[in-house]
């Protein structure tokens, strides 16, 4: 865990979907339209976007190209657009999730795997909830809070817009999720620490790393850089990996699924643990995302070389 990196060429996001004035105005509009009326909005702005953001759409195709090998252009650039429409629409539920009572979110979530949470809570060692930028996963801190009703935690790093992080903030806040921003080594993990011992939820994604805070996994047959703090905090502290993924159904629902732990071996080396722990949950999220190739947002080229240094 670093501080940003600083190198030109590694873009983790396309600026204009971050920008802060954006952000804050389809805020406001969200709450103030109807679902519907929402979604029949973001539709054409998907489009425009996906029309006008050149880079992040070839960034896009390029790789879905290596998620499924072999598919037609056309298709490819189908299942880009669909993309940035699902973008759309998972931003409008998230901000929508913001101001629902329970009683207004329960009928949005088709399926929530919460034994998962009571059963390794009950070890007292804390969870770490690992997932990628796939599917929605900040509803998904909402639901944590809303209907689990267990603490929660998210670390991750700040927002190139100021404006967008203290949003983001704001939003998280007001359902009591703390936020930890990635800084100094030392002290983030003392944070993280610190919660874990408290028995709470801690939520990091890991499919993109920040400077020395990277292990090698192979993710869709490619050599790939993955943060390795979650793993490395799980092999010290004892708590397990827990990853997991809100998908959008169908009939418009969220299913908020997990799948199993994972844990350290203790039979391995410490940076053989990490390396495998992380390979692990790089084959969870390579599956759900074959499954549902849409719901993986990355705006920039994923496996560019300088993302792999």
């Amino acid at each position: 865990m670093t501080p940003n990196d600083s190198r030109p060429g590694v873009r983790w996001h396309t600026g204009a979907l971050n920008n802060g004035l954006f952000f804050g105005a389809m805020s406001r509009l969200v709450n103030w339209l109807p679902r519907r009326g929402s979604y029949a909005l973001a539709y054409p702005g998907a489009w425009v976007a996906y029309r006008l953001m050149r880079e992040g759409t070839h960034a896009v195709i390029e790789n879905l190209r290596v998620v499924q090998p072999g598919t037609s252009e056309r298709e490819l650039r189908r299942l880009a657009l669909l993309t940035f429409r699902s973008y759309a629409r998972d931003f409008v539920d998230f901000i929508r999730g913001v101001s629902m009572t329970r009683a207004e979110l329960e009928p949005l979530i088709a399926a929530l795997d919460g034994y998962r949470f009571d059963q390794l809570l009950a070890e007292g060692r804390g969870i770490l909830l690992v997932g990628g930028h796939f599917g929605n996963w900040e509803l998904g801190g909402i639901v944590i809070r809303l209907l689990l009703g267990y603490p929660l935690t998210v670390v991750g790093r700040p927002e190139p817009s100021p404006m967008v992080n203290e949003l983001r903030r704001r939003l998280r806040e007001s359902f009591d999720i703390e936020t930890i921003e990635i800084g100094r080594v030392l002290e983030t993990a003392l944070q993280i620490r610190r919660f874990l011992a408290a028995n709470t939820v801690v939520a990091m994604l890991v499919d993109r790393h920040l400077g020395r805070d990277q292990v090698e996994v192979t993710f869709f047959g490619r050599p790939t850089l993955f943060s390795k703090s979650p793993a490395m905090i799980a092999c010290l502290s004892g708590a397990p990996l827990l990853p997991s993924f809100v998908i959008r159904q169908p009939d418009g629902r969220f299913a908020a699924v997990c799948a199993t732990p994972i844990r350290p071996d203790p039979a391995l080396a410490p940076d053989e643990s990490v390396r495998q722990m992380t390979q692990a949950f790089a084959a969870e999220l390579e599956a759900r995302i074959r499954a549902h190739p849409h719901l993986w947002y990355q705006f920039y080229s994923y496996w560019s070389p300088e993302r792999l240094t």
